[in-house]
């Protein structure tokens, strides 16, 4: 069996080389999401808002006039803007500048407030350049990840930084961000993994072992996703990480079984009955587990569902390794045959020991303690937020978050987003009086506080800056054309003609709660709606879209996805534990002590006020998945001592000292491989790890605390005699 998993690995190598991340802000959401699509049709009528904003401070800006810059300022943004159009990747035709824009000479005054929040600062010392990128789709687009790092290598003068944002950048540094953490963090949490295992069992055999379970349930898995055309998204970028966690786990209970059994008997032997007592119990945690990452496939966003798809399939393939290699690995060779003891053992027995005589001496008061302090947490699972904030997504001296703090403190907002309605296909002053309208009533929302906007753009900004010319600019179309001139992309980026559509661009702070930015959203689409009510069809109506939306809903469609898929993971474990054990009361007493953790955890959250974000929304399903593997092992336990004729108060002591000890050491394992994600540089990930950490030792906790209050409360009940002697318990 091994020489063939070795072979079938051999050969599934090169097509696991395959696996490729997908970086599009598409794959964040189903094809035929509305919102996705609302995005995607602003962008072929438009053109996107592909602009990274390239931002600094420079003294002496404008002359004593404060309408005309300096010698000084129109040389350094003319030699910046020549650096910058030489970058591959930058459309050089589309770049915007304040010396080019101030060229205009009608109304510089009206051009420069008109210019404020986005090419000046109303310091009057910051000023910005805007370059349009290249869109990645395309043929022979330079990478993104190119040209953004050359636009962060510019100099401007010695003392002076340049700040870089935009929505090509933040999606690309959040997106670069997670790719290189899922390399980093699988070395790491094996390099942690591969300490405990050593500490624990003294051997590099059984070191080995269990990477060797990872290393072929990861090219296994990576070689089906290519087979299956799916590619990795932010969220499954983690999946190496899980799957070696998980494996360990798994095999940690294997050698602890395995080393208390050779203790009696030779290896063959030992190995026999390991597998008889232990396959069982390793097939449905591994089946429980998988039912817990595939709850998630329910979700409304496409890289949560792609998550759960890729780690229901690895946790399958984890069972399927370990049956294949760890027998010859167990019994091949003479090398540290066999595991040895962790340090500190004998404490951790009379632990155990003291823990089953408190729990059988005070069952009452520890079971109000526990339901107290479920009912408490509870409470805090209504206070529950979630976190739209981008910045928050990074460390804060990250170069993405220390950009965007400048930009929001000297240029009011680094969210830019839009709102578009329709438009005739020619333009008439009464349609534009109705422009000039709207976007005075949305000016009326500018301001410094949240569920503001910070700046209104729209067409009537620019046609309002040129004069009327007798015999050369006499209507609409004369300005229009005029304006092109003056201003590459204003006109085009703001009104399609053919398609009977045009925008008013807007910008809002980014660091913003989600209910302010839902408020503000919701309150601009009912302005235009109120204007332009459009026919009832969505492609018709006034939409609000753009990064800043797209990431809003993006988290705030969390929350649901939450309950349904926990919930949905709480019935498929509850049916498979009522399968596995023949009993649906063993069923619904294997879910208490692992919905406990996740109450515990989620209910602090909301009570601390820790948002919610798209990795810590998948901490219930993923943690029951996980923390039911102790229920198994435990009940499995149990019920091996009661087949051999020992009393309640006899079983539930040998299953502490038998199973408890391996339940400890193997969540050791687990803690150890999930702290790890604290060093990612996605803070999303931080949290995961954290609180998946936090909720295993509480799983831990309530199945050697809580599963024997419960396992005695059903003993009492009307269960017949025959389940226990069956081994239904």
């Amino acid at each position: 069996m091994l020489i063939v998993s070795l072979a079938l690995t051999a050969t599934a190598v090169p097509w696991a080389a395959e696996l490729r991340f997908d970086q599009r802000l598409e794959s964040l959401y189903a094809d035929d999401d509305p919102i996705l699509a609302d995005f995607l049709r602003s962008h072929r009528w438009f053109g996107g808002d592909e602009f990274a904003i390239v931002a600094f401070e420079q003294p002496n800006l404008f002359a004593a006039n404060g309408t005309e810059l300096t010698a000084a300022s129109r040389e350094t943004l003319r030699q910046l803007v020549t650096q910058i159009n030489q970058i591959p990747g930058v459309n050089p035709d589309s770049t915007q500048d304040l010396a080019s824009s101030l060229k205009f000479r009608f109304g510089r005054k009206r051009v420069r407030e008109m210019l404020e929040g986005i090419l000046v600062g109303r310091d009057g010392t910051t000023t910005a350049v805007i370059a349009r990128l290249v869109p990645q789709n395309q043929k022979n687009a330079v990478p993104r990840g190119e040209t953004i790092q050359a636009l962060r290598q510019l100099k401007i003068a010695e003392d002076t930084t340049t700040y870089i944002v935009g929505e090509p950048v933040q999606i690309h540094d959040m997106f670069s961000y997670v790719e290189q953490d899922g390399h980093d963090l699988f070395l790491l949490s094996t390099a942690l993994l591969s300490t405990v295992l050593l500490v624990i069992f003294r051997s590099l055999r059984w070191v080995f072992l269990p990477l060797s379970v990872v290393f072929i349930t990861i090219v296994w898995t990576q070689a089906i996703l290519v087979l299956l055309e799916v590619q990795l998204t932010m969220v499954s970028s983690m999946l190496n990480s899980l799957v070696t966690i998980i494996s360990v786990a798994t095999v940690t209970h294997v050698s602890v079984h395995y080393r208390e059994t050779r203790k009696e008997h030779d290896r063959v032997d030992a190995l026999r009955i390991t597998l008889q007592d232990l396959l069982p119990a390793v097939f449905w945690t591994c089946g429980t587990t998988a039912v817990g990452f595939a709850a998630l496939t329910i979700s409304s966003l496409t890289p949560v569902q792609s998550f759960g798809l890729m780690m229901a399939l690895a946790t399958l393939l984890v069972l399927l390794t370990t049956a294949i290699v760890l027998p010859a690995g167990i019994l091949v060779g003479r090398f540290q045959a066999d595991p040895g003891s962790a340090p500190g053992e004998q404490s951790l027995r009379r632990l155990l020991d003291g823990l089953a005589n408190w729990i059988e001496q005070r069952p009452r008061t520890l079971g109000l303690t526990l339901f107290a302090a479920a009912l408490l947490a509870a409470m805090g699972l209504f206070r529950l937020q979630v976190e739209t904030n981008f910045s928050k997504n990074f460390h804060r001296d990250s170069p993405i978050v220390r950009s965007l703090e400048f930009v929001e403190d000297r240029l009011g907002g680094a969210g830019t987003w839009e709102v578009n309605f329709p438009a005739p296909a020619q333009l008439t002053d009464e349609f534009l009086n109705r422009v000039r309208q709207l976007t005075f009533n949305l000016r009326k929302l500018q301001g410094d506080g949240d569920a503001q906007v910070t700046k209104v753009v729209s067409l009537t900004d620019g046609l309002d800056l040129i004069p009327s010319v007798p015999l050369l600019i006499r209507d609409v179309d004369d300005k229009l054309r005029m304006l092109s001139r003056l201003q590459n992309d204003f006109v085009s980026g703001l009104y399609n003609s053919k398609m009977g559509r045009m925008r008013i661009v807007l910008r809002a702070r980014e660091q913003q709660t989600a209910e302010s930015k839902n408020e503000l959203i919701n309150h601009v689409e009912k302005l235009v709606t109120q204007e332009f009510p459009g026919n009832g069809s969505r492609e018709q109506d006034a939409r609000a879209t753009g990064t800043f939306v797209l990431l809003t809903f993006l988290i705030d469609s969390l929350m649901n996805d939450q309950l349904l898929s926990f919930g949905l993971a709480s019935l498929g474990i509850f049916l498979m534990m009522t399968i596995a054990f023949r009993c649906w009361r063993i069923g619904l007493v294997s879910l208490i002590p692992n919905m406990f953790p996740i109450v515990m955890v989620l209910g602090t959250m909301g009570w601390i006020g820790l948002r919610i974000n798209i990795a810590t929304a998948m901490i219930a399903s993923v943690s029951m998945g996980l923390t039911v593997d102790c229920s198994i092992h435990y009940l499995s336990g149990y019920r091996r001592a009661r087949q051999r004729g020992l009393s309640r108060s006899e079983s539930l002591r040998n299953t502490h000292q038998a199973v408890g000890r391996a339940l400890i050491l193997s969540n050791l394992a687990l803690i150890a491989g999930f702290t790890a994600l604290t060093a990612s540089h996605f803070i999303p990930l931080v949290y995961f790890g954290i609180l998946v950490s936090v909720a295993i030792c509480g799983g831990l906790l309530g199945n050697l605390i809580l599963m024997p209050l419960l396992i005695c409360l059903v003993e009492r009940s009307r269960l017949p005699r025959a389940d226990v002697a069956s081994g239904r318990l």
